[in-house]
């Protein structure tokens, strides 16, 4: 007869996993915070906004569980946290494909998160036709008695790029379930649609370009919003000491 968890190991047992999924769910809180601390700086500074929205996720214990016996890793929770580097995951939604590597890049220049992988498959697609950038992220989340480094991965890619990966799941999702192969013919349509998503990209990419450069010729030096800036929906007006003071020295 299997040795049952006495009602003290099981409570342990569940205080140890809760808070080891507390430190994922920290980790993406924390992730979360920093992308709004971001969309806010570039409405700010940019009058622009390069994510359209984020969704995070904590793979469940189940799962957890399912993939380390599949990968044949240490049932312990060391060894579930070396093994599996996708328990928290979030992923960036972008208008364009610019943006995506705008992004990757303010994120990697943030000094206490540490890149610990990098998998672009934009410029290198997988064979189906999957577009998106990959990263793994380490972070920094303090506990009441510790600091822990916690692993998330980040995918960032554009709304075609989404729509596609959303309907390709759909699809394997949809098969699998009947154990059955996904129809070639369907494959071979899911790759075109990759492709056309991608040229679509590269298309608003062409126009986004335009339409700056457009706005900024339309902009005057002489613009009185030059002369405020706007904090959280509050405007504020730039001191006209200050101003004829920068204007002095630009004359010197």
């Amino acid at each position: 007869m299997m040795n049952q968890l006495s009602i003290n190991d099981l409570k342990t047992f569940k205080n140890d996993i809760t808070r080891f999924m507390m430190t994922y769910k920290f980790a993406l809180d924390a992730m979360e915070t920093r992308v709004e601390i971001l969309v806010q700086e570039f409405e700010m500074l940019h009058e622009y906004n390069p994510i359209e929205h984020t969704k995070s996720r904590l793979k469940s214990p189940e799962s957890i569980f399912h993939k380390l016996s599949r990968k044949g890793g240490d049932f312990s929770f060391s060894g579930i946290k070396d093994s599996i580097k996708d328990i928290a995951g979030m992923r960036i939604t972008c208008s364009f494909i610019s943006d995506i590597y705008v992004i990757s890049n303010m994120l990697k220049n943030q000094g206490d998160l540490k890149v610990l992988g990098e998998k672009d498959y934009i410029k290198h697609p997988k064979p189906n036709g999957y577009q998106s950038l990959h990263l793994l992220i380490e972070v920094p989340v303090h506990m009441s008695d510790r600091k822990e480094n916690v692993c998330i991965e980040v995918q960032i890619r554009t709304i075609a790029m989404d729509f596609w990966a959303s309907l390709e799941h759909k699809i394997y999702y949809k098969f699998n379930q009947g154990n059955q192969a996904v129809p070639g013919r369907l494959l071979d349509e899911l790759k075109q649609a990759a492709g056309a998503a991608y040229a679509l990209d590269l298309q608003m990419e062409r126009l986004h370009a335009e339409i700056e450069v457009i706005k900024e010729e339309m902009t005057s030096t002489a613009d009185e919003t030059l002369n405020r800036i706007v904090i959280n929906n509050q405007q504020f007006a730039l001191p006209q000491a200050l101003l004829e003071l920068l204007s002095d020295g630009d004359s010197q």
